[in-house]
């Protein structure tokens, strides 16, 4: 007989700053946890993110990002349709994404630090530090991979500049031996989800792992 566990869900999720489905699939899990909440309001879930460099040989001024795309394609038109595709899958998650804006294919390897640095020294602004990188590369066009640029994120999330630009830690983590890719959701390390899945997914991932086999 399966009944519900007390204990918190624990879900590990893997992404990088560059995946728009990263950040519709983070959107997607906001969504998911709100439903539970409203549905489980005893229920308690602990999320841990995993930073995941996917284009480690990225220098560190990054890349032009339309030739960037266009190469990695195969041309202007693979481009169209692929963001074509992103933007829809945006616009169900009530996101918009600012292809036009973004001139620089970045290096996250700083940004990564920075998540890193203040989930251990500021770990009340670690989620909301994340949505403001994902919103200043998708919307804003911003070059995530700037200290500078990096150093004014911080600081709205209580990291002064010079402590965001002396960052050291190395951030990020190998995806686990199963995955191909990012976004990935894994629950109580059993149960994983992969892909930027419907908010519905994602929900019943979480109840089902809320429930214990007696």
């Amino acid at each position: 007989m399966s009944v519900v566990s007390s204990a918190p869900v624990q879900v590990d999720a893997y992404f990088d700053l560059i995946c728009p489905w990263c950040w519709i699939g983070k959107t997607h899990l906001d969504t998911a946890r709100r439903q539970l909440a409203e549905r489980q309001p005893g229920m308690q879930v602990q999320l841990r993110w995993h930073s995941v460099q996917l284009i480690p040989q990225t220098p560190p001024q990054g890349w032009p990002y339309q030739a960037f795309y266009e190469h990695r394609l195969g041309g202007p038109e693979a481009v169209r349709a692929r963001r074509a595709q992103v933007q829809a899958a945006a616009t169900r998650a009530g996101l918009t994404i600012h292809h036009e804006r973004i001139a620089v294919f970045p290096n996250t390897w700083r940004a990564h630090q920075l998540l890193a640095h203040t989930a251990q020294q500021y770990p009340e602004q670690h989620e909301a530090l994340l949505d403001t990188l994902f919103e200043a590369y998708f919307v804003q066009g911003l070059d995530i991979g700037n200290d500078q640029v990096l150093a004014s994120l911080a600081q709205a999330h209580g990291v002064g500049s010079a402590e965001a630009e002396a960052l050291d830690a190395p951030p990020v983590w190998a995806l686990p031996d199963e995955a191909s890719g990012v976004p990935l959701f894994v629950f109580n390390l059993r149960q994983t989800v992969s892909g930027a899945q419907p908010p519905a997914v994602l929900l019943s991932a979480m109840q089902l792992a809320c429930e214990t086999t007696d």
